[in-house]
């Protein structure tokens, strides 16, 4: 057995062999490694890759890479995994032009996409640049059964870009042809893609019916399509869940909103996949700040900030600091953590992302009136109301109304003007049937008409929100809205 005591040495009695004698001994290496190393191969099946593809054995080094890809982006090394599975693509342009390439380069570039989704997020070039290629190569060969999951990474792309009308149009026959096809794990991301699009677009009822089909065909699937699903970048069941469960909140079924998250963290970690372990961590942050409960918004935050920086999962890197700065905020006040929460904001708008700004903004606001910082609320504001009108993101359009008339207020100008926008906020809300954000507009305008004596009139428009409700009482909502009423009665 020789050894160099130097890799510069090495390299160079290496470079010094002949090509075809290198390829002989790589190809030696690789007979050696399958014939007597077969467990060695089998959990680091990159290293036979890398000798295969030095001897010249491309078909067989091109599996090699896949399976190295695959096995990295289960154990959520997706870093690894989209080094390795390039790798592989590198290799497929050894082979000679035709149909047998593209279904190999097909196969990665399938194992690829679901990796940068995590890592770089779906509007990334990288993964924009995957997603044209895979379509490209799909369409060359009569449209697989996978060229409907394309289409979905295609529409989930114009998502994240808040094109959500454009998103929606995209995939309105997706499920039927998934159906058609009995193509399952197209058809759970198809209808949970519908459910989750016609959500932001404040669209509460349709998505709500949408994500219940979603669900029911998720959890009547064998287990194989339920992980073939999770292509999309994330455990579907567990999607589907967090995105009902926004809904369920929304809808004014406060404690049943809470069951549902926890259902969908209970599925997280029965997975254990970390980029769906991220995804509901955020979502789960979010429903539990709406709620008035900064202190485990913040916990489920900071797990999400954690697994994002330990996978460079930049998509949640700048939204997880956001809701963690503005729940710490809300706990102790402290103005000194504003600066970080909006740079934070500016960090996941400048990698193009805008799906889901609302959310934030609308959290956002009632730290900057803590602080006393009406100006850049009314900014925020401004920018919220913007995304609204260009990007049909509506969810939260009710309540950007309703802390516009609340900043207004702090700021002294004619309590007519908040009353118009009170107004807009309870009527847009009715129109949505979200009752969480009409209950607030409706203590807000009952508030300000008690302040005119208008006392009956306030009295009725809170009261007749007020018992449609039948959970969440022990919620900062209920609890004052119920003060309110009773200064009314």
């Amino acid at each position: 057995m020789y050894s160099f005591k130097h890799s510069l040495v090495r390299d160079a009695a290496y470079a010094s062999l002949l090509k075809s004698r290198r390829a002989y001994l790589h190809g030696a290496i690789a007979n050696a490694m399958e014939q007597q190393f077969s467990e060695l191969v089998q959990l680091q099946p990159e290293t036979l890759a890398h000798h295969l593809t030095e001897a010249g054995l491309i078909e067989k080094a091109i599996g090699c890479w896949l399976q190295a890809g695959k096995n990295a982006a289960l154990r959520s090394a997706n870093l690894e995994a989209i080094a390795l599975l390039e790798r592989g693509i590198e290799v497929t342009g050894g082979l000679p032009i035709g149909e047998r390439k593209d279904k190999s380069e097909l196969e990665l570039q399938l194992a690829l996409a679901p990796c940068l989704i995590a890592t770089h997020g779906p509007a990334a070039g990288k993964a924009l640049s995957t997603f044209a290629r895979a379509r490209e190569l799909c369409e060359r060969l009569s449209q697989p059964p996978e060229y409907l999951q394309v289409l979905f990474w295609v529409a989930t792309a114009s998502v994240v870009r808040g094109e959500l009308p454009q998103a929606l149009e995209a995939i309105a026959g997706l499920p039927g042809v998934a159906e058609a096809r009995d193509n399952r794990p197209a058809l759970i991301n198809a209808i949970r893609g519908q459910g989750m699009i016609l959500m932001f677009m404040g669209r509460i009822i349709e998505a709500r019916e949408r994500l219940e089909r979603a669900i029911e065909v998720f959890f009547a699937s064998q287990e194989s399509d339920r992980l073939a699903a999770r292509a999309a970048g994330q455990d579907a069941g567990v999607a589907m869940l967090v995105l009902k469960a926004w809904v369920l909140w929304m809808l004014g079924q406060i404690d049943e909103a809470s069951g549902c998250m926890a259902d969908a963290l209970n599925r997280a970690d029965a997975v254990q996949h970390a980029h769906t372990h991220a995804y509901a961590w955020y979502y789960a942050a979010i429903l539990h700040t709406l709620r008035g409960e900064p202190a485990i918004a913040r916990g489920y935050a900071e797990r999400c900030l954690a697994i994002s920086e330990k996978h460079e999962f930049r998509q949640w890197l700048g939204l997880s600091r956001a809701i963690r700065d503005i729940c710490a905020i809300a706990q102790n006040g402290s103005a000194s953590l504003l600066d970080q929460a909006k740079a934070s904001l500016q960090q996941y708008q400048h990698a193009g992302y805008q799906l889901g700004l609302t959310a934030q903004f609308v959290l956002l606001c009632p730290a900057l009136m803590l602080c006393n910082d009406t100006e850049t609320a009314l900014e925020v504001i401004e920018h919220g109301l913007s995304i609204v009108a260009h990007n049909s993101e509506r969810l939260f359009e009710a309540e950007l109304y309703r802390l516009k008339a609340h900043t207004l207020l702090r700021r002294g100008v004619s309590e007519t003007e908040a009353e118009i926008l009170l107004d807009q906020a309870l009527r847009t809300a009715r129109g949505q049937q979200a009752q969480s954000l009409e209950l607030r507009a409706a203590t807000d305008l009952a508030r300000l008409w008690l302040k005119q004596d208008k006392r009956a009139e306030a009295l009725d428009v809170l009261s007749s929100i007020y018992v449609r409700f039948s959970e969440g009482f022990d919620t900062p909502d209920l609890k004052e809205a119920n003060a309110v009423l009773a200064e009314l009665q």
